[in-house]
């Protein structure tokens, strides 16, 4: 039976840079994903759960690819965080004008646009219904938002990770090239390490398989999806050993 209480207290949203465009756009930032992105946090905060996003910076740059390319991997990474900044304040302006206090955190000091990174004030905010957004990644180059979003997770101590990607969970197999690939409803981690699935890097994985944060991979796509994970709900797949005893996964 399905009810409108969320399983989870405390949320860590991650969202690709990706999906701050619309599909087949041709801006880095469409205005009107993003509000529709901020209409589903408000909708999450609006339960009562304490949320917080970490954002990815593909939709502007990508370290890595321009490493690939010739470019010193540390600069380009650093110029990766400073994009994940830029998505970081275009959301926060427009959850602002939805009358959602919010407050972006950076790893990298720039006090004009945003606060720095300090765990106490992160956890304050979150306990006082503020979202909270933290961007530059972890700081440090080579480390993807992926690894930021187990690292914060571990840190303010969620009860989940959401991983908002473009297909609804976890296959054995790319989905978009195999029309027989198999969806999985529920995977332990050491049975995602052993079938080599590539949920996350394997440093964020890690993480999460230490601290025992659960994963929710789901379709960004679908609105109500966010709403439906801390509601409990089968969506995606979910990755973890062991839940919380008074976390209850409904049936439909």
């Amino acid at each position: 039976m399905q009810t409108d209480t969320p399983v989870y207290e405390r949320i860590v949203l991650k969202l690709s840079g990706e999906a701050m465009q619309e599909r087949g756009g041709r801006e880095n930032i469409s205005t009107t994903v993003v509000r529709e992105i901020a209409e589903r946090i408000k909708e999450v905060r609006d339960l009562d759960v304490q949320v917080s996003v970490v954002i990815g910076g593909g939709n502007i740059w990508r370290g890595l690819s321009a490493s690939q390319r010739g470019m010193d991997r540390t600069t380009a990474d650093y110029m990766g965080m400073l994009a994940t900044v830029i998505n970081a304040l275009a959301l926060r302006s427009v959850l602002k004008q939805m009358d959602v206090e919010t407050r972006v955190q950076s790893a990298i000091d720039m006090r004009n646009v945003a606060e720095p990174f300090i765990l106490g004030r992160a956890i304050r905010h979150l306990e006082l219904g503020r979202v909270v957004i933290f961007a530059a990644g972890t700081g440090n180059p080579y480390f993807s938002t992926d690894t930021t979003a187990a690292l914060r997770a571990s840190e303010i101590r969620a009860d989940v990770i959401l991983k908002a990607t473009k297909v609804d969970g976890v296959y054995d197999r790319d989905p978009n090239k195999y029309p027989d690939a198999r969806r999985f409803d529920r995977l332990t981690f050491s049975e995602a390490l052993a079938k080599r699935l590539q949920i996350m890097d394997s440093t964020a994985f890690s993480l999460c398989m230490d601290n025992k944060i659960p994963i929710v991979v789901f379709d960004m796509n679908k609105p109500s999806n966010i709403r439906d994970a801390v509601l409990g709900r089968k969506i995606g797949t979910l990755v973890c050993d062991e839940l919380p005893s008074d976390v209850k996964i409904q049936t439909p």
